[in-house]
Formats: structure tokens, sequence, C-alpha cells
């Protein structure tokens, strides 16, 4: 008798482990990286005017905010999208002489040239409208770089703005790229309804 139960659970130890081998032999393949879903809002626009010599529209779901770091000018700007984690930064300044403008966009062009390490690509696109004197250069930087859009925009002869869109984490192209083409529309609205005041 105690002869049949221990063969009785022999036999059901072994019955057991074959299914837990069995259960094993599956192939496990990582699953590729899953970002959230982002509810990208409708886009509507509004004027901004202040004391600044320029105006432009930007999106509602958007705030403008008074640069807050140290040796920020008067006229130098965030465009702040709290629910992308991102921001437009802008520095406006006056022109003085030829020699200003020409550092100005030689250090415009340093800057979009600082991200080669990252970036897999950078596209120049020239802005004009010469009715009302908006000049400049727009940059496309493809791959996980810091700033993925650079532009500055000019009347040629006293005012220049730069601006440059930043995600606050780490750039990964893949992860952003939805927020990111979405917000190029948002500079593409900018960039067409700019004005200068004087």
């Amino acid at each position: 008798m105690e002869f049949v139960k221990t063969n009785h659970l022999r036999n059901t130890f072994f019955l057991l482990m074959c299914g837990l081998l069995a259960s094993c032999e599956q192939d496990y393949s990582p699953k590729p990286r899953g970002y959230f879903k982002i509810d990208l809002p409708e886009k509507k626009y509004q004027p901004y005017v202040d004391d600044c010599p320029f105006s432009f529209d930007f999106p509602v779901y958007a705030q403008i905010l008074k640069d807050s770091a140290r040796g920020a000018k008067p006229c130098w700007k965030d465009i702040s999208y709290p629910s992308f984690n991102g921001r437009i930064h802008l520095s406006y300044q006056a022109i003085k002489s030829t020699a200003e403008f020409n550092q100005l966009t030689e250090d415009a062009h340093t800057f979009v040239f600082k991200h080669t390490v990252k970036a897999t690509a950078i596209d120049e696109s020239i802005i004009t409208f010469p009715d009302k004197k908006v000049y400049g250069i727009y940059y496309t930087i493809d791959g996980n770089a810091a700033s993925p859009v650079q532009f500055f925009l000019t009347d040629s002869s006293k005012n220049y703005l730069r601006g440059a869109l930043y995600f606050n984490e780490q750039p990964r192209l893949d992860s952003i790229e939805p927020v990111l083409n979405f917000i190029k529309k948002d500079i593409d609205v900018m960039i067409r309804s700019f004005k200068w005041k004087n």
C-alpha cells in the first residue's frame, strides 16, 4: 500500500514537471517600446501684441511668458506648451549696425549646427514676405536633437528675432514626432502672421 502511494505521488510530480516544461517552450519576443496616446487640441489662434516691436498669432492652448533667465532682455519671450512640456524660446534684438546684423545671423547658423552630433539631417528654408519686410531662415533638425526647429526673422535693417523649439525631456524623435509636427504648424502660422511694428 505504501509503495502504491509513493508511486502515485511520483507520477503526479512527473506530470506536473512535464506540464511546466511544455509551457516554457514558447518563444519570447520583446515588444517595441510604447508611448502614451496624446490628445491634440483643436487648432485655434489669437493675436499677440505688447510693447515689443512685433506681433504675431499664437495658439490658444499655449501661453506667452516673459523669459525669467538671468540676463534676459525685455522682449525675450517663451511660448509655453504646458500640456506638451515644451516651449518656443524667442529672443529679440534691435539691430544697430550691419556688423551686428551679420554677427546675429552667423550666431543663428552656429547654434543650429551645434546639433550636428545628434542630427541626421539639417534643412534650411528661406522665409520671405517682402510686403511686410519679414525675411529669415527656418531650420528643421532631424534626429534626436535638443532643438528640432529653429528660425530667425528680420527686416534686414532694425529688427531681429530668433526662435528655437525645446522639449523639457530627453529628445527621442519617435516619441515626440506627433507633437513636433503639431507645433511646426503653429510655428508656420506664427511666421506667416508675423509683423514688425516699426
